[in-house]
């Protein structure tokens, strides 16, 4: 599958490992900077989302989508673990719960920009899930840059697949493949953000800020691991 992502936000607060063990599955190791744990919350928007050989239906290939997410290890390959995914397609939202087996909830989702400014609100609509709102603005701010091995900039970013269970508890792991992030600083302000309330974590320090304007990403079917 290939897609754009565009307008993105890097939102990430530290938290403790302690409240992110019970959301996770036993076999992932909970991946840290220092010994320290994160939680990002990522506002974005995609377009062109398409199977490969496959055109981009106007309908189903543009949306936005916001993601809550941690780091996780499995056999030395670090990745991302996904404790939701709002998206504002409802088919998108279906198909991708059942291919990637991921946690996606429809949402309605508005993403637009004024004056320098990414506009940004996310109502969770799915039904049976737990509520989830963001309501916000965010910009880039400084040059674009390329983070070094080695810092949390790449540490938070740099991440080349993800992690989900399928039916009966088997772990999986979908590769993901883009060039490097260009990053930028960013501000942000948050009206509300109640991504994080449903796994008992109320985001109240400041968040280290990341934005970045463009990513052309390809995403392979998940395999299981176990």
């Amino acid at each position: 599958m290939k897609q754009k992502w565009h307008d993105l936000l890097f939102a990430h607060w530290p938290v403790s490992i302690e409240l992110l063990r019970p959301h996770i599955p036993a076999q992932l190791e909970i991946d840290t900077f220092d010994g320290q744990a994160w939680l990002a919350v990522v506002p974005f928007r995609m377009s062109d989302v398409r199977l490969r050989g496959i055109p981009a239906l106007p309908w189903l290939s543009a949306f936005p989508e916001l993601n809550v997410r941690t780091y996780v290890t499995y056999g030395a390959k670090p990745g991302v673990w996904f404790f939701s995914l709002d998206a504002g397609n409802a088919l998108a939202v279906e198909i991708a719960r059942a291919w990637f087996h991921l946690p996606y909830y429809r949402a309605r989702m508005r993403c637009e920009e004024r004056r320098s400014w990414i506009e940004y609100a996310s109502h969770r609509a799915h039904s049976g899930a737990a509520a989830a709102t963001l309501h916000g603005r965010y910009r880039a701010v400084g040059p674009s840059f390329f983070s070094r091995t080695g810092t949390l900039e790449h540490f938070l970013t740099e991440r080349y697949c993800l992690y989900a269970l399928a039916g009966q508890g088997h772990l999986l792991r979908g590769e993901i493949h883009h060039p490097p992030w260009p990053l930028q600083g960013a501000e942000a302000e948050f009206e509300r953000n109640t991504m994080a309330q449903s796994l008992g974590i109320t985001l109240e320090s400041l968040p280290v800020l990341h934005f970045s304007r463009r990513q052309d990403v390809v995403v392979w079917p998940p395999r299981k691991m176990v």
